[in-house]
């Protein structure tokens, strides 16, 4: 196939569906989906043979996370990317926004921690390791709001609107590097507020959504600024090949579609993941002050009781 000078597919027929889902496999995402498969099968593997459980849906979460990469990136809906800027928000929508929340559902820190055989005394094998690094000063920086929110944002502005994004898709490595970005991004976001796996920043249910509602309107206002320009914005996408039969200025307003869109997707899936968490946590801690109240004999609501009897006594 052609290339031009900055790798961009020339000899593409026009886009359609059929077409955007046939193979074209890219070595380092498909080995990275690969290897990401292979380790979670032996963690889940690991558990159920030493009589352990784990729950389904998370190993179908994961899996489903993995398949939208390789969805993504191993079909032609990453060449046409190259040259369709709809296409490639489409790329960019499901691999940091749709991508990072099912593999979060999948707890895959949980199950590493869980799997992971303990380091012999004074050793430190993987399993110290991931805990050294979930506790590092460096993870409670990358993962406090106060980093996560104008990285997510600036992963739009001043990735899109800059040099940098021609630059980037001006080499096969550059856009590997920018989509291994965006997926990070994606993580390193949704990871605080969905709260399925430990970390060193987990803040309650309501400042979780707080965070979360914080960075979805700049999805939107993204995706209205390109809406709404009256001329090509991106270097990349203004003289698409004539086989695709396509006009720039409308392609940029269907990639501005796609982001305004999926700005509410993931935070309608992502509210009721936390709105069931709560419930569930609700559930816990009403399930252990029964338990509690079944050892002691209610103690607490006998003291309460015999506190209100004296004050009666008193006021007699």
């Amino acid at each position: 196939m052609d290339h031009s000078g900055h790798g961009m597919m020339t000899d593409l027929p026009p886009f359609t569906l059929s077409r955007g889902l046939e193979p074209s496999f890219n070595g380092f995402f498909l080995f990275a989906c690969l290897l990401g498969l292979a380790l979670y099968g032996w963690g889940v593997a690991r558990l159920v043979a030493r009589g352990d459980r784990w729950p389904v849906g998370r190993t179908v979460s994961f899996v489903i996370g993995v398949l939208t990469v390789l969805l993504v990136m191993c079909t032609k809906l990453n060449d046409y990317g190259m040259v369709m800027f709809s296409v490639h928000m489409v790329q960019h929508m499901v691999i940091s926004m749709l991508t990072p929340i099912l593999l979060l559902l999948g707890a895959p820190i949980t199950l590493a921690l869980r799997a992971l055989p303990v380091a012999g005394r004074g050793r430190t094998g993987p399993r110290e390791l991931l805990l050294k690094l979930l506790h590092s000063w460096y993870m409670r920086i990358i993962t406090h709001p106060a980093f996560t929110i104008p990285m997510f944002i600036a992963s739009l502005y001043a990735l899109y609107f800059t040099p940098l994004f021609d630059y980037l898709m001006g080499s096969t490595a550059g856009h590997i590097v920018m989509m291994v970005h965006f997926l990070a991004v994606g993580l390193v976001f949704f990871w605080p507020i969905m709260g399925v796996d430990p970390g060193p920043h987990r803040p309650g249910y309501v400042m979780r959504m707080l965070e979360l509602f914080a960075g979805m309107p700049f999805h939107a206002f993204f995706g209205i600024a390109l809406m709404m320009a009256s001329g090509p914005m991106i270097g990349t996408y203004m003289d698409p090949p004539a086989s695709l039969g396509i006009d720039p200025l409308s392609d940029q307003s269907a990639a501005g579609g796609i982001a305004w869109a999926f700005s509410e997707i993931p935070s309608v899936v992502v509210l009721l993941a936390l709105l069931f968490q709560w419930r569930r946590s609700e559930e816990r801690q009403a399930r252990r002050k029964d338990r509690a109240a079944d050892r002691d004999g209610d103690q607490e609501l006998e003291a309460y009781n015999a506190y209100l009897a004296s004050l009666h006594a008193r006021n007699g």
